[in-house]
Parts: structure tokens; C-alpha cells; sequence
């Protein structure tokens, strides 16, 4: 038998949930001595905050990171006071922090529209600067997702999450027998003997057609954007949303769970994922977790279980897959060490990444005095 809680290496990267850009305000134009013309000022650049965009569209759009506004005109005999430069927008998606390069904020895009100056043109040349103007502000920034937790919890009405979430942390949530127990996010911490804390949101219900606004779904499904990783979780047994809707097995839970989330925002299937099989205390739990062992192993094997429209285009691969019992406690400890992990692993490559790239920087700019 396999071991469910191996690591499995994949692709990951897509999701892009924080971003240094070099930003720079437009010169300022030249004066005009013998008339004593003004140049105009140069463009400033701002953050906007816009709907439907996302970090990882700037990324690709923009490889280089450079986001520099116009520079001022010259002040001419035709036009003593010159033009001011053409400002720069980077259209930012809402919910992030503006930072400095050291952590200090700028300012937060909460609504549609908001914006953030991030760099100032520079003065046009007058009469008070000897005609000479002066160069835009130059500068890196960041831009962050703000993150309501760690680890997102991700699963159909009923699949135990917040039974799981008291079991693995100090969060009371509202737990009943029905399907649409949670209705926002409940965050709870889990708490580490070296007082390290990872706090995991119970984020409401998916249901099939959560993509298309079904229930809680968009709501739900933006959340799901400011988590760090992914913990999705099943019942080892299936389930059925109600009398008329079709029972479905873990296998086709975890599928229909990933194209549900493809189908909102496809980079969201790129934050690393842990699968929770829950309900370990039921009958023939022990069957049905191998049953989908080896449906897991080779699922384009198994696709034929699902309507063609809710195949997903590429299936995930968990990191760790961990059998629990959120009311005996069976697994819970090993579940609380494998989300430890798989975080630790996460931010020790971030900050490796970090690193380099101020290094080249670094390398860069010696080049350029050179």
C-alpha cells in the first residue's frame, strides 16, 4: 500500500500572491531661462485597484517589473509653461497592501477603484531651480495579497470541516447535521509546542455550480484566493447534497472540488494542496480509502465516473493525502505535522527566492555604475 502521507513534488508557482515592481515618477521638463519658462512636472505612477484582474496577469503582461510615467515637457517659445507628463496606472487586483521594499505600508486597495500613489513625477525647471528640473522618485515596491489565513479548508456541505477545524485548533464553529453550516469564514489557529501558530479558515460550503454564482459561490471561491494553501477535504464515503442530487463518491468530490475551483480562477489549482479524508470512523472506511488510493494514483483511469464538463483539465497532485477522524481524533496529530511542513517548505523557498533576487539587483546595479 502506498504511503498516503508522502510528498508529491508538482508544478507550483502559477499562483502569484505577492509582487516587487520598480516604479518610477516622470523627469520634470526643462525651463526656459531667457523667458522664464516652467517645465512641465512629470507623471506620477499609482496602483488602482480593478475587478477581475490578478497579480499573476501583471506578472506575465509585464515581464520586466518597470513601471515608469512620462516626463514633463520643455518649457518653448510656443509654450512657456510645459506639459505635465502622462501619469502610469498598474491596475492591481482588490485586497492587496502596498509596501515599501522594508515592509512599510503605503497604502491598501479595499474597493474597486481605489487607488495608491507609489512614486511622484519630478518638479518641471522654474525660476526657483536655477531652470533645472529634477527627476521623478524611483523605488521598489510590493504588492500583497492580504491573507486571511494559512490554509483554506475546501469541501462540499458536510464533509466534516468544521468538525476537523475543532479538532485541530481552539475555533468553536457552528457545527450542525445539515449541509450549509458555515456561512463566512471561521478562522481557527492551530497551536505548535515551539509556539509556532497556522491558522486555517472554514470557509463556507462549495457546492457543484459554485463557479457560476450558486450558493455562496464567488463569495466562497475569493476567499479561497487569500489562503496560502489548500486543504481539501472529503468523506471517505461520498456524499449527496440532497434527495434529488446525485450521490458522489471521494473520487469524484476531489475532481469535481478542483474544477470547481478551475472553472472560477485557474492559477487557484496551483497553491499547493493537502487532501483530508474524513470520517475514518464510518464502515468500510478502510475500503473506500484504498478504493481511492488507487483511483488517486491514476485518475485519468477513472474519469469516466465524472460528466465530460467537470473533468478537470489537469488533476492535482496532493502534497500529503492524510485519513482522519475528526470525532475519534484518529490522524489529527499527523495532519497538524504535515500542514507544519508543507508551510515550513513554502516559506523557506520564498525566502531563498527573495534572496536571489536582491542579489541580482544588487548585481545589476554595480554592472550599470561599471
Amino acid at each position: 500500500m502506498v504511503n498516503f502521507s508522502r510528498i508529491c513534488l508538482r508544478k507550483y508557482g502559477n499562483f502569484v500572491d505577492n509582487l516587487r515592481l520598480y516604479v518610477r515618477g516622470g523627469s520634470g521638463g526643462m525651463g526656459l531661462p531667457r523667458l522664464g519658462g516652467q517645465g512641465g512636472n512629470g507623471g506620477d505612477v499609482w496602483v488602482v485597484a480593478m475587478k477581475n484582474t490578478t497579480l499573476k496577469r501583471i506578472k506575465d503582461k509585464y515581464p520586466q517589473k518597470r513601471f515608469v510615467a512620462g516626463a514633463g515637457a520643455n518649457s518653448s517659445v510656443r509654450a512657456l509653461k510645459g506639459e505635465t507628463g502622462k501619469d502610469k496606472e498598474v491596475h492591481a487586483p482588490v485586497g492587496i497592501t502596498v509596501t515599501t521594499d522594508d515592509g512599510r505600508t503605503i497604502g491598501d486597495l479595499n474597493a474597486d477603484g481605489d487607488r495608491v500613489l507609489v512614486a511622484r513625477g519630478g518638479s518641471g525647471g522654474s525660476l526657483h531651480s536655477g531652470f533645472e528640473p529634477s527627476k521623478g522618485q524611483a523605488r521598489h515596491i510590493r504588492l500583497d495579497l492580504k491573507l486571511i489565513a494559512d490554509l483554506g479548508l475546501v469541501g462540499f456541505p458536510n464533509a466534516g470541516k468544521s468538525s476537523l477545524l475543532t479538532a485541530l485548533s481552539n475555533a468553536t464553529p457552528q457545527i450542525a447535521n445539515y449541509a450549509f453550516t458555515t456561512l463566512k469564514p471561521e478562522i481557527g489557529k492551530l497551536m505548535y509546542q515551539d509556539y509556532k501558530q497556522i491558522s486555517v479558515a472554514d470557509l463556507p460550503g462549495l457546492i457543484e455550480g459554485a463557479h457560476m454564482n450558486k450558493g455562496m459561490g464567488h463569495k466562497f471561491l475569493k476567499h479561497v484566493e487569500r489562503t496560502k494553501q489548500l486543504l481539501f477535504v472529503v468523506d471517505v464515503c461520498g456524499f449527496q447534497l440532497a434527495s434529488k442530487t446525485q450521490f458522489r463518491s471521494a473520487f469524484e468530490a476531489v475532481q469535481l472540488l478542483t474544477k470547481e475551483l478551475e472553472l472560477y480562477k485557474e492559477e487557484l489549482v496551483s497553491k499547493p494542496a493537502l487532501l483530508v479524508v474524513n470520517k475514518m470512523d464510518l464502515p468500510d472506511a478502510e475500503d473506500k480509502l484504498e478504493e481511492l488510493q488507487e483511483q488517486l494514483e491514476n485518475p485519468e483511469e477513472f474519469s469516466d465516473l465524472l460528466p465530460a464538463d467537470m473533468i478537470p483539465k489537469n488533476y492535482l497532485t496532493f502534497r500529503h493525502v492524510v485519513p482522519v477522524s475528526a470525532i475519534t481524533g484518529f490522524g489529527i496529530n499527523h495532519l497538524k505535522s504535515c500542514i507544519r511542513q508543507s508551510l515550513d517548505e513554502d516559506a523557506a523557498a520564498e525566502t531563498k527566492a527573495v534572496h536571489l533576487e536582491k542579489l541580482q539587483a544588487l548585481t545589476n546595479n554595480s554592472h550599470q555604475r561599471q
